[in-house]
């Protein structure tokens, strides 16, 4: 069975490389945000069980993570703190975290926050705020990348003819994908927005630059990081 796309062809995700970390001590309690990009719950529950090892004196290892392009999994934990105080601020500061104007779309990120207790009682608003503003901080300094679903297009042109359209396809600015050759011709492959005035606008373009002689298919999706300008 096929898998069905996400209603989402975009999202704001974590840069692709190390964990990201990023302490804060209040009230001599240090909070020790770990943040993971996980595109799976299994990915997201790893970096838990890790840092349990890492930090095997601490006496919380809260959690919370938002999965997939739709983000329609949100799990969250609070390892022994008191119910509501950790793991439910931990998922607010990811679900609203604002990644554009109006826009909140944080997904494929799993975060723990590391507690050692300093001796200072908290109270329940403080813990609250305290694992809140953990995550918060070490979102607003975590590298972030947009993860956008792309559609592959094909064309297929005379070998003779298939070096000046790509040339005249990259200069109009469209994102090529893998070329494939045949006996009689060469297939050259577009990857555009996977929105329909986008593959619209990239069928009218091979149009026009063939004079009529070629036209675009449409094929396969990827998701594609895509820097944040």
């Amino acid at each position: 069975m096929q898998e069905q796309e996400s209603r989402a062809a975009s999202y704001t995700t974590l840069a692709p490389g190390q964990d990201f970390r990023h302490e804060i001590e209040i009230k001599r309690s240090r909070f020790i945000t770990v943040l993971r990009r996980a595109g799976t719950e299994e990915a997201a529950r790893d970096l838990v069980a890790g840092l349990r090892r890492e930090f095997h004196d601490a006496r919380h290892h809260c959690s919370a993570f938002i999965i997939g392009p739709d983000r329609d999994i949100q799990r969250s934990s609070d390892d022994g703190e008191p119910s509501g105080t950790a793991g439910i601020p931990m998922l607010e500061a990811l679900a609203k975290r604002a990644t554009a104007a109006g826009v909140a779309d944080l997904s494929d990120v799993s975060a723990v926050v590391v507690r050692y207790f300093g001796g200072v009682l908290l109270g329940a608003g403080g813990l609250v705020r305290a694992y809140s503003e953990s995550v918060s901080s070490a979102l607003a300094l975590a590298p972030m990348v947009r993860r956008s679903r792309l559609r592959v297009c094909a064309v297929e042109v005379p070998h003779a003819a298939a070096g000046r359209l790509e040339n005249d396809l990259r200069a109009a600015g469209f994102v090529m994908a893998e070329t494939s050759y045949a006996a009689r011709h060469t297939v050259l492959r577009v990857a555009v927005p996977d929105e329909s005035a986008a593959i619209a606008s990239a069928a009218e373009r091979v149009q026009l630059l063939t004079a009529g002689n070629a036209h675009l298919t449409t094929e396969g999706t990827e998701w594609v990081d895509v820097p944040i300008s």
